[in-house]
């Protein structure tokens, strides 16, 4: 609990109120056809002739038309014509050895390919007018972990997913994206759950508005999309927290809830103090040790459950089309479970 005022408050705000199912039921997907086979991009790249690297870049571009043009000119910031640049990508010993290592780890992805292959049966069966999307693997010497191209292309940097005995923290200590509750999640237990991601943030489009309530419907809106799409993924990997830190989410929706209120901090639009409850973060401010960083998109998510009970017909590209945070709310009749 974090203060008496919560303790006080909850009387009045479970009253009448209970928790929301955790999801819809799960749909049989199995007459879906999804046949995913994972290019693999950072092979065909390291596997040039360094002697002929004119034509090698050349015939990557053309097997690979929308994905290496992206790739060599916006991810690794040089075009495929800079064949001096790419000679020296590929035989640099720093970039080679992060070469080796990943097809170390991912030498056999068929239970990767498998997930994929799942999360994309319910992609057809929720977004039915969306091409199905594929996979392509890379590397980027740590630029990007995934990202979308063009008709829902999935691009996975491999060397975001090494494990926790890659050596994560020597690449630039002072470097916040390498801190210890990040690079716990960089295995391969989260790559497919953050590839989804990626291509549930291009179809959510941007929050309508910057306040917090605005954020945490939004980023709501995309774990329950992630939860559909991956219904047998534990809920730990899919919120990138611990075990033991979704069991505190869970135990604490009242207490949450109740200091958004207390600090009014639901409606604020001032992003030093509503960034680490929405954005990448170690905690949330104001919340004991034991609460993870993004706390409010939990809550988020539990609004729109609430909401998505009430209107059960509902497209997920309807919800996502649902711009006015505040009408949501309304709408949900969110109560706190206890």
């Amino acid at each position: 609990m974090f203060s008496v005022f919560l303790i006080m408050l909850s009387a009045i705000l479970v009253i009448g109120g209970c928790r929301p199912d955790s999801r819809r039921d799960v749909p049989d997907v199995s007459e879906m056809e999804a046949d995913v086979s994972i290019r693999r991009f950072e092979r065909d790249l390291f596997a040039l002739d360094t002697s002929r690297m004119d034509a090698g870049l050349e015939a990557l571009e053309a097997a690979y038309p929308e994905f290496a043009p992206l790739f060599f000119g916006q991810v690794l910031g040089a075009p495929a014509t800079d064949t001096a640049f790419y000679q020296g990508f590929i035989t640099h010993p720093s970039v080679r050895s992060l070469y080796d290592s990943c097809q170390v780890v991912y030498e056999d992805m068929q239970d990767i390919e498998a997930e994929f292959e799942e999360a994309f049966r319910f992609f057809q069966y929720y977004f039915p007018g969306e091409p199905a999307p594929t996979v392509t693997t890379c590397i980027s010497e740590f630029t990007v972990a995934a990202f979308v191209y063009g008709d829902n292309g999935l691009a996975t940097g491999l060397d975001f997913f090494l494990g926790e005995a890659f050596p994560y923290r020597k690449i630039d200590p002072n470097n916040p994206m390498f801190s210890e509750y990040l690079i716990r999640t960089f295995n391969r237990e989260h790559l497919v759950s953050k590839t989804i991601q990626a291509l549930i943030d291009g179809m959510a489009g941007p929050p309508g508005g910057n306040r917090l309530l605005d954020i945490m419907v939004h980023n709501g809106k995309k774990i329950y999309a992630l939860d559909l799409l991956l219904p047998y993924t534990p809920d730990s990997i899919k919120l990138e927290v611990t075990s033991r830190q979704a069991e505190w989410l869970q135990d604490n929706e009242l207490e949450m809830w109740a200091h958004f209120l207390k600090e009014e901090l639901l409606y604020s639009s001032d992003w030093q103090r509503i960034r680490k409850l929405v954005d990448y973060s170690p905690h949330s401010p104001g919340m004991p040790s034991e609460a993870p960083g993004r706390t409010a998109n939990w809550v988020g998510w539990q609004i729109v459950k609430a909401y998505m009970k009430r209107r059960p017909d509902t497209t997920l590209p309807q919800l996502f089309s649902l711009r006015d945070a505040q009408a949501l709310l309304d709408e949900s009749r969110y109560k706190p479970g206890r």
